[in-house]
């Protein structure tokens, strides 16, 4: 007789970076301001309620626009990698993942070398660890994918944890994966949430509430 309590398997935890790993020194809202418009920033914002994919939208713009936007994005990205900081619990969550044995990884739209000053600054390594210049990138399941076959472990024996509903659970979710997502300050509580296609299978506050919750809901064997 099948045991109805038993936990599910966790052998690996994959991460985003920007506002999950680091703490969030983008405004992103600004950022697709520059690169839209107010007319075009508004109107793409209403039509999106769980966030701008400003990558996939500037895929479809002539060579020029599109270089100008890049520009745009990657001087955003630039003044934030100045002030990078850790986020809090990243280094306890890490330690509590070493000490179970258990695989981590990272998966982020931003650019490899935002990833090596990453793993340079705060010495914590997290291998395979791919940014935008693997293609396609999130919310396509396949750098998860990636990491699951480098693995050599199914997406239900994994979780995907970040701060964007469209980017990383999404991702998750179409990959088969657990997904836990970060909303620090309570923004995924508002209405227009409730209708997305992808909803999380756990919510927290802050990365120090993973630990408890894995030891609660599942079975970590590496």
């Amino acid at each position: 007789m099948s045991n109805p309590t038993r936990k599910a398997r966790l052998r690996g935890v994959v991460f985003d970076m920007d506002g999950t790993l680091t703490v969030p020194v983008i405004d992103f809202a600004a950022m697709y301001r520059a690169v839209l418009g107010d007319p075009e920033y508004l109107r793409v914002r209403a039509e999106n309620p769980s966030g701008i994919d400003i990558l996939h939208h500037i895929e479809s713009w002539d060579p020029d626009r599109q270089k100008k936007a890049n520009e745009i994005i990657a001087e955003y990205e630039r003044r934030g990698l100045d002030r990078l900081q850790i986020m809090p619990g990243t280094p306890e969550l890490c330690t509590f993942l070493d000490s179970k044995k258990l695989r981590r990884g990272l998966i982020t739209r931003n650019v490899k070398s935002a990833v090596d000053l990453f793993h340079q600054r705060f010495g914590i390594l997290f291998s395979p660890a791919l940014s935008r210049e693997f293609r396609p990138y999130k919310p396509d399941p396949a750098p998860l994918l990636h990491i699951c076959s480098s693995w050599d472990v199914q997406p239900n024996e994994v979780m995907m944890v970040g701060d964007s509903l469209k980017d990383d659970v999404a991702c998750g979710k179409r990959a088969g994966a657990f997904t836990c997502l970060l909303d620090q300050t309570g923004r995924y509580d508002a209405p227009q949430f409730d209708s997305v296609d992808f909803k999380p299978d756990f919510k927290v506050s802050s990365l120090a509430d993973i630990v408890p919750l894995l030891d609660a809901h599942f079975d970590l064997v590496p």
